[in-house]
């Protein structure tokens, strides 16, 4: 496994890949999509999954216009099958079970965290035991994935970019959370899998973004990812081109 997601991971062998659908104002919770799976704690690989979990959340202001094109989720719908938001986190934690407390819950960006946060605030409510827990092992893929993997314009990919990057097959239409969620968990061990991928791409990224370093490392960096062999002799060239 990737030494840095092992000690993000911090040993969990349960997962609980997430996506949340908000508001387009207020970012209320207007539905949870997940997929809990358990992991090979050797190898990080995904080894089970668990039937994907999907609800519609009731909120107390409108969706808007744009998230509704987006999401294909409006007014009528959630009148008819939307619950509230304390049923709804309920529903969650039932879903994960005994693991509930063994888990890592993994999102793609933090914006669903804030949606957590906003749902929160808008009810009086809810059971804190589970939002609190959801929020204590958290983990953003994005801002992970983002250290190694970026466009050239050192933007993060999105995870439909990302999918394709590494030829994951979309297990639907995107913006359904059920489908991000389930999206996000093939995502995570097809990261794990095509290592040459990963190193290829991180090469990408360090050589294009290597410009903040002072100017000798810079061009030691560059040679190095462009798949040069660099002496001691050379870098201390670098050096003296640079210091005189």
């Amino acid at each position: 496994m990737n030494k840095k997601l092992s000690q993000v991971l911090k040993g969990h062998k349960v997962l609980v890949f997430m996506d949340y659908e908000g508001t387009q104002f207020s970012h209320e919770m207007i539905a949870i999509g997940a997929i809990l799976v358990v992991i090979d704690q050797k190898t990080g690989r995904i080894k089970r999954k668990k039937a994907p979990f999907k609800t519609y959340v009731k909120a107390h202001n409108k969706i808007g216009s744009y998230v509704e094109k987006l999401t294909g989720i409006n007014e009528e719908l959630l009148k008819q099958k939307a619950v509230s938001f304390d049923a709804a986190m309920k529903a969650f934690k039932s879903y994960c079970g005994l693991n509930f407390k063994k888990a890592t819950f993994i999102t793609y960006g933090n914006h669903d965290m804030r949606i957590l946060g906003q749902s929160i605030a808008y009810n009086l409510a809810y059971p804190k035991e589970v939002t609190s827990q959801i929020q204590k092992n958290y983990f953003d893929y994005s801002a992970f994935i983002g250290e190694f993997i970026r466009d050239e314009k050192g933007n993060p990919l999105s995870l439909l970019h990302l999918c394709e990057l590494f030829q994951v097959p979309e297990a639907g239409t995107a913006h359904d959370p059920e489908i991000d969620a389930i999206n996000l968990a093939n995502l995570y061990d097809a990261f794990i899998e095509k290592k040459d991928l990963v190193l290829d791409e991180y090469r990408k990224h360090i050589k294009t973004h290597s410009n903040n370093l002072p100017t000798p490392i810079h061009n030691i960096v560059v040679k190095l990812a462009s798949g040069e062999n660099v002496t001691a002799e050379e870098f201390d060239e670098e050096l003296k081109k640079y210091i005189n």
